[in-house]
């Protein structure tokens, strides 16, 4: 008889031991797959956010330089203080940068002031940072707004679909649509639904705003309604801004034709949005060659890549520390449950071995009773691994995220105001007006969810597992086989 079919006829005739050993494998090939679903997921989360999340690179006046010149202009006048001049950004340079692999798009920021003319602004009565509506009201720290500063503050950009606020789902157009790259120089605009309710306009109606300074005035287009979120805050629209329903998003040529011919062609700042996260440095680097670093500053924002990054590297790594675990103790286990059956079985092997059965052929009928088994196993843990990966996959990710929510909302300021947009200023003269359009860090934290599928990849290294597991289990319990004495086993 040969040993196949001894295992056979044992495990047949063992059912109480087949069906242990079987529950005891499941049980460990269950975890030993969960943890290799989990492992698999998160490098594909990680793929995929460099493919979803991308990165950012903001070219903006390089405001280091600005205040060094400042500080010189200071020191050699007596008469006049010197004030902070900020250098628009070309687009000529922006072309330049936009032309670099792996630049997928860019938005044009400018941003400025008007004041209503054909409508009124929403007005607040705070006199805190903090306006009674939104959050708007006076000027940062309680301070008037001053003749300079109109109470509407307009943000011109490329298109709103490029702009954060939009993209995260910030702010939604809930009538019309938003701006276009098609709307370039043009007057169309769109506008905070609580100033639409108050001044009862609606999408095609025509509204007239006044310059700050001198008497020129703009008839404007309304395309679209947006919605701001309820916690909008002044801070996020500049110093001396009023309520956020006051901002109003147009083409970024608007934006300059208001502030005045010679910025015609410039932008405060540019967002370029880079295809593949893992390239944004090289991407910084040739952009730098590219352009005046005295006069213009260009930053990396790829926050939201590291973040999730970072995340599914600690849920990998909390796998890959969930299978070498299980597959220990699995291993320990098993070898315990083998080397009891073994002894259980003494007397089985005494008379084979006296029958002239060698002992490698014992040992052999020993794995294929575990190999059986492990099929088995492999089997019940296909089925339930699914279950067992998304459960603790969700249970990971949730921590993962709490706490990079933690360190994020530790790490960011109190108020970001006096910023154009995304790493840098309005033009001297400009009270800094972005009306949050492309601010780039985003209150919110990026939930990456783990996409848990079983394939026959992963039953197959699962096998591999399973079968290192017996072959080791087997390994150390068969000490005991080559040391017994046939004639000693039947006597005993």
């Amino acid at each position: 008889m040969n040993f196949f079919k001894r295992a056979w006829l044992n495990l047949v005739a063992k059912k109480g031991r087949t069906v242990l050993l079987i529950l005891v494998t499941s049980a460990i090939m269950l975890f030993v797959l969960a943890g290799l679903l989990i492992r698999n997921a998160a490098d594909a989360a990680t793929s995929n956010a460099k493919k979803s999340i991308g990165a950012t690179l903001t070219l903006s006046a390089n405001r280091e330089a600005a205040f060094k010149k400042m500080r010189q202009g200071t020191a050699s006048s007596t008469k006049t203080k010197p004030s902070l001049s900020m250098t628009p950004v070309k687009l000529a340079d922006v072309k330049k940068i936009a032309k670099l692999n792996n630049v997928a798009s860019y938005n044009l920021t400018s941003t400025t002031s008007v004041n209503a003319k054909s409508f009124d602004a929403i007005s607040t009565s705070s006199t805190s940072s903090q306006s009674v509506m939104q959050g708007g009201g006076d000027a940062p720290g309680g301070d008037k707004m001053t003749s300079s500063q109109g109470d509407i503050a307009v943000s011109g950009v490329s298109a709103t679909s490029l702009t954060s606020n939009f993209t995260d789902n910030n702010y939604k157009i809930t009538k019309g649509r938003g701006i276009k790259a098609s709307d370039a120089n043009t007057n169309n605009i769109i506008i905070e639904t609580e100033l639409a309710k108050q001044e009862s306009l609606k999408v095609g109606d025509t509204v007239t705003v006044k310059a700050t300074s001198g008497s020129k005035t703009y008839k404007l287009t309304i395309v679209g309604i947006y919605k701001a979120p309820s916690t909008s805050t002044s801070s996020q629209m500049g110093p001396g801004a009023t309520d956020p329903s006051n901002t109003i998003y147009s083409s970024y040529t608007l934006a300059n034709t208001i502030k005045g011919t010679k910025y015609a062609n410039t932008a405060d700042s540019v967002t370029f949005t880079v295809s593949d996260p893992a390239k944004v440095s090289s991407v910084k680097k040739a952009g730098k060659k590219l352009i005046n670093t005295s006069k213009y500053s260009l930053s990396a924002n790829d926050a939201s890549y590291q973040s999730v990054k970072a995340s599914m590297n600690n849920v990998k790594s909390f796998a890959d520390k969930i299978v070498w675990l299980v597959a220990i103790a699995g291993t320990i286990i098993l070898a315990l449950i083998v080397i009891l059956m073994i002894r259980e079985r003494r007397y089985e092997i005494g008379v084979l071995l006296s029958m002239g059965e060698s002992r490698m052929k014992i040992i052999g009928q020993f794995f294929v009773e575990m190999f059986i088994v492990l099929v088995i196993a492999v089997g019940v843990a296909g089925i339930g691994g699914k279950f067992v990966g998304n459960k603790l996959g969700e249970q990971l990710v949730a921590q993962e995220t709490s706490s990079t929510a933690s360190n994020v909302n530790s790490q960011r300021p109190g108020s970001t105001g006096g910023q154009a947009g995304p790493g840098g200023s309005a033009p001297s003269g400009q009270a800094g007006r972005s009306g949050g359009a492309s601010f780039m860090g985003s209150s919110k934290t990026d939930k990456t969810e783990l996409d848990v599928q079983v394939t026959p990849t992963n039953l197959a290294e699962l096998g591999g597992f399973g079968l290192a597991i017996i072959f080791i289990s087997i390994t150390l319990a068969s000490g005991g086989i080559l040391r017994l004495s046939p004639r000693k086993v039947l006597i005993d």
